[in-house]
């Protein structure tokens, strides 16, 4: 009788040391990883829109695509929703609703948010080396660049309410090149939260605040 009862608490011991309940590192590395990412978005979305906004003081003529501060903000939603995400409650075999929902809605956002990342890589990238290859001239309050000064058809680019031209040869073409590193950024992060969510669904691998289990075997991984 008494090994039989110090078999048993041992096992039991055992069992718990095994559990995700019992292993800090386990735990650990599981809630922070999806935090860690939210955290990566929510900085690297208003870094984007901040820079946006800047790119638009330069002068009112740049349009939407050139001053994508829409991306920043859809990605500073996307990592709201993660860290709303992390606050649910974790259960085994998404067996609440609001879990479900949230995991599917963020996957769906995160994705969404790849795409247009790599839209706005596209658009910068091609106004980047637009803004290089410019010749701008001053006129008045205006600037006034083409691509070609020896073609007398070629396109003519006006940028209103700008004192002087550095600030589009330069300056611009600066903000093009890092908003083309940080949505480059941006999308693998993005892509990296997609597969967090992929493998929480196929592979076991949870995302947010777990709670124990008075069986044990809920606890194994398939």
């Amino acid at each position: 009788m008494g090994q039989k009862g110090s078999t048993d608490k041992k096992e039991g011991r055992k069992r718990r040391d095994e559990s995700p309940d019992g292993g800090d590192r386990k735990k650990c590395r599981g809630c922070c990883f999806p935090l860690f990412i939210a955290l990566l978005q929510l900085l690297l979305g208003v870094a984007v829109t901040v820079v946006a906004f800047l790119m638009l003081a330069i002068s009112p003529s740049l349009l939407t695509r050139e001053t994508p501060h829409w991306a920043g903000i859809i990605l500073c939603l996307v990592s709201i929703l993660g860290f709303i995400l992390y606050c649910v409650t974790y259960m085994p075999d998404e067996r609440t609703t609001l879990q479900f929902i949230v995991k599917l809605l963020y996957f769906v956002l995160c994705v969404i948010g790849l795409v247009i990342s790599v839209l706005v890589v596209a658009f910068c990238g091609y106004h980047h080396a637009q803004t290089s290859s410019f010749t701008c001239e001053q006129t008045n309050a205006d600037c006034t660049c083409t691509l070609d000064t020896d073609d007398p058809i070629a396109r003519t680019f006006t940028y209103e309410g700008v004192d002087d031209c550095k600030t589009i040869t330069e300056t611009l073409t600066f903000y093009f090149l890092l908003q083309i590193i940080l949505n480059l950024v941006q999308a693998l992060v993005c892509a990296a939260a997609a597969f967090v969510m992929w493998k929480d669904r196929y592979q076991v691998f949870f995302a947010g605040l777990q709670i124990g289990s008075v069986s044990s075997q809920q606890w194994q991984k398939v």
